[in-house]
């Protein structure tokens, strides 16, 4: 492949990614040190490695100690535990001290995203002295779009946008335009936490500190977004009834594929046999009325829908920070007037389908087609809002163990509420139909 440094990084990561592994090695190397720092942060994980494992110790320390600390920390959290240490070996004093600190942190927080890589200045620079500053140590650093002024413990003080300063006399001082109003981010937060923080202030960087207020990095939005798109990926392969795939789908082995949807299939199996247990229980009521089971495919694939809707709803709302635990009676509330008003709907649609094709001869419900009528009417009613009470409760109860919502997938609630629809169903029969087909 010849080279064409006219391309993306990130497309030229992807021509490389196509080769086969001998050839990746020797077309990486051929571009110069700046152009591989980019390429390699375009490249999956898996390619990474095989990069890794290809090069020379010479090659390898080269490339670690100018990649990016965010996204040398990114690939170290990937790796082995021997390899990560042979790798931490080949940095420098200065570069090894930066990644153990960043691994230090844990693995959900939001440090492991940070980058040590911005500007600071103290209160006593004026604004000629900061872009003297900028022009020193600006090349690497992530963003120049905030200067972050510290004190001389390196605790944050304030940032200052760019524009500020280039709009301010250069014999300002930064302390006559600092106000001590910022926006910062403590190292331990969660990542979830941490995201809602970034949609709250809508800013491309936020500084990362301690518990004392030191600064100790930033964090910049196209790094959260990258991390927000593989929770979501996460969630979403996870409320399809499945274990979230390692890698992309494409390279994901057929072998691995199988076993990570074939544990949820088997549960949710054994779980729809509980389904054909509960139409055996009901057989006499079947065979002295068989109109009953014109419906069940009906009854019971409405309950489905209406909790995986609910589902869905609950689910995303906590994502995106809209609901917590203690939302829950505020939640039931509002699912309790929805169940009945879509289970009521959907109630008079099934009643208005009987009487049509009783009378238009379509059907023969015999002389107690208003009770067979009222019988999936109000069952509908009643399973709509079980569903729709259960689609949206489940996820607070996983929550409230501390387990992720989003493995209340639509299949796991479907069948639950297929079991417990059936119930439903032949009860209200029993009742509308004592003494008549029963």
């Amino acid at each position: 492949m010849e080279q064409n440094s006219a391309l993306h990084p990130a497309d030229i990561a992807e021509e490389i990614s196509r080769l086969n592994k001998g050839e990746q090695h020797q077309e990486f190397m051929n571009y110069p040190l700046l152009d591989r720092l980019e390429i390699f942060s375009f490249l999956e994980v898996d390619v990474q490695y095989t990069l890794i494992k290809s090069m020379t110790e010479q090659e390898l320390s080269e490339l670690l100690n100018n990649l990016k600390p965010d996204t040398r920390n990114e690939l170290l959290s990937e790796l082995p535990d021997e390899l990560i240490k042979y790798l931490i070996n080949l940095l420098n004093e200065r570069e090894k001290q930066m990644a153990l600190e960043l691994i230090g942190y844990k693995e959900d927080s939001i440090a492991r995203l940070m980058t040590p890589m911005y500007v600071q200045v103290r209160p006593y620079y004026t604004v000629d002295d900061v872009f003297r500053h900028i022009k020193v140590f600006g090349r690497k650093a992530e963003t120049l779009n905030f200067i972050y002024v510290v004190d001389e413990k390196n605790v944050l003080i304030d940032d200052l946008k760019i524009g500020q300063l280039l709009l301010s006399d250069g014999t300002t001082k930064i302390s006559d335009l600092i106000d001590y109003n910022f926006a910062a981010i403590r190292a331990t937060t969660p990542m979830e936490e941490a995201f809602e923080i970034f949609q709250k202030y809508d800013r491309s960087a936020l500084p990362i500190i301690t518990d004392a207020g030191v600064l100790v990095g930033i964090v910049t939005f196209d790094d959260v977004l990258d991390r927000i798109e593989d929770r979501d990926t996460e969630d979403i392969q996870r409320f399809g009834g499945m274990e979230e795939l390692d890698l992309a789908y494409t390279k994901t082995p057929l072998l691995q594929l199988i076993q990570k949807r074939a544990g949820w299939l088997i549960i949710l199996f054994f779980s729809e046999m509980l389904t054909a247990s509960a139409m055996g229980f009901f057989e006499g009521e079947l065979e002295k009325a068989v109109v009953l089971a014109l419906f069940v495919p009906l009854i019971i694939s409405s309950g489905g829908n209406s909790g995986s809707q609910a589902a869905s709803l609950i689910i995303r709302a906590m994502a995106l920070g809209e609901l917590k635990l203690k939302d829950w009676w505020y939640v039931m509330k509002r699912e309790v007037s929805s169940g009945l008003i879509l289970g009521g709907i959907l109630g008079a649609i099934g009643f208005l389908r009987i009487l049509a094709w009783h009378f238009l001869g379509l059907y023969d419900y015999g002389q107690y087609w208003v009770a067979i009528g009222l019988t999936v009417a109000v069952s509908l009613l009643f399973i709509v809002l079980w569903g729709t009470l259960s689609g949206s409760f489940i996820p607070f109860i996983l929550r409230r163990f501390g387990l992720d919502p989003a493995t209340a997938s639509a299949p796991f609630v479907a069948t639950l509420v297929d079991v417990s629809g059936l119930i439903i169903y032949f009860t209200v029969a029993a009742f509308f139909l004592q003494g008549k087909l029963l």
